[in-house]
């Protein structure tokens, strides 16, 4: 069982190292291309194209939208949404079956979406930001039994809060 979630921070901290330009290090750094962190991929995306034979094939086809959704007080809260819904909808399938998850965001959107499904137990950087007008779509072995959350992806922490 998958549910779309909401992300929500009060605050980000985190600190600084301050480093002179001169410093030898971090001109190396510089000079390699930079440094980029990320989460290792423990497991790999499945081809959709060959997907093994003999496993069912569940498909999911998500639509990252904005909507005005009504909070206490008889207000609006604008919220990006899958599919409308926040959380977004429950994805239901069975260990060994083959999930083909398909994301679009329609055109018209103000900002990309992104996908991040726990279950897959690989991080969203390949699927990448899904921009206005495209779709995405990955596949992945639901291996691990259990319930797991997915939510937006794929754009930048300031927009996280009204996500999914």
């Amino acid at each position: 069982t998958l549910f779309g979630s909401t992300y929500t921070q009060s605050q980000i901290v985190g600190s600084t190292l301050a480093a002179s330009s001169n410093d030898s290090m971090t001109q190396k750094i510089h000079d390699m291309g930079g440094l980029k962190l990320v989460m290792p991929q423990a497991f790999a995306a499945v081809d959709c194209d060959n997907v093994e034979e003999g496993r069912n094939v569940v498909s999911f086809d998500l639509y990252a939208r904005s909507a005005d959704l009504p909070i206490l007080g008889g207000k609006t809260y604008q919220a990006m949404t899958f599919s409308g819904q926040v959380p977004g909808p429950t994805l239901r399938v069975t260990q060994g079956d083959v999930v083909m998850m398909t994301l679009t965001t329609p055109e018209g959107e103000p900002t990309p979406h992104g996908n991040d499904m726990h279950a897959s137990q690989m991080h969203s950087g390949p699927f990448g930001k899904v921009m206005p007008g495209e779709s995405r779509t990955y596949c992945y072995v639901a291996e691990v039994p259990g319930t797991f959350k997915y939510h937006c992806s794929g754009v930048d922490i300031a927009a996280m809060d009204q996500h999914v």
